[in-house]
């Protein structure tokens, strides 16, 4: 049975875990959640890196909310590169999905964009173990987790 790890952070401003969970208990069966709390976005790369080779998850998805200000952003981006070196060491899909405060005017859009966007990400990490085919399908076609997609560009022959 496939393992999907879930890492989140009591910084966030919105239970971003809570919806993944939902969505992938709707989406499908087959695989098992091993969700682990920590309490900022900087201890993000550790807690999947040990959701991977501890718990031996197959996949996991980094939920984060990253305030507005400008350290926020810089500890964001150093978390990010965490993720990144986390895949590389592991060789395993780190799903990032980070909502920005300062995307949304308020918080009930924030709330919105925080639902969704971990909800879309969770159908994401649902096909990349059990239906890659759909991704390559959609590949080139604009889409965005949150907010509507933009739709693809015409194709150049």
């Amino acid at each position: 049975m496939k393992k999907i790890g879930i890492a989140d952070t009591t910084f966030a401003r919105y239970d971003m875990a809570r919806s993944a969970i939902d969505q992938l208990q709707r989406t499908g069966t087959g695989f098992t959640i091993v969700r682990y709390t920590v309490p900022g976005f900087k201890d993000l790369p550790v807690a999947c890196k040990k959701l991977l080779e501890e718990q031996g998850c197959d996949i996991v998805m980094a939920l984060g909310m990253p305030g507005p200000m400008e350290k926020d952003k810089m500890c964001a981006h150093e978390a990010s590169t965490g993720l990144m070196l986390a895949q590389l060491m592991t060789n395993k899909h780190i799903i990032e999905v980070f909502v920005h405060e300062d995307e949304a005017k308020d918080d009930a859009e924030l709330a919105f964009l925080a639902d969704s966007r971990a909800r879309e990400h969770a159908l994401n990490v649902y096909d990349m173990l059990f239906r890659p085919e759909s991704l390559t399908r959609r590949a080139g076609t604009g889409l965005r987790q949150g907010f509507a997609d933009k739709g693809p560009v015409l194709q150049r022959r």
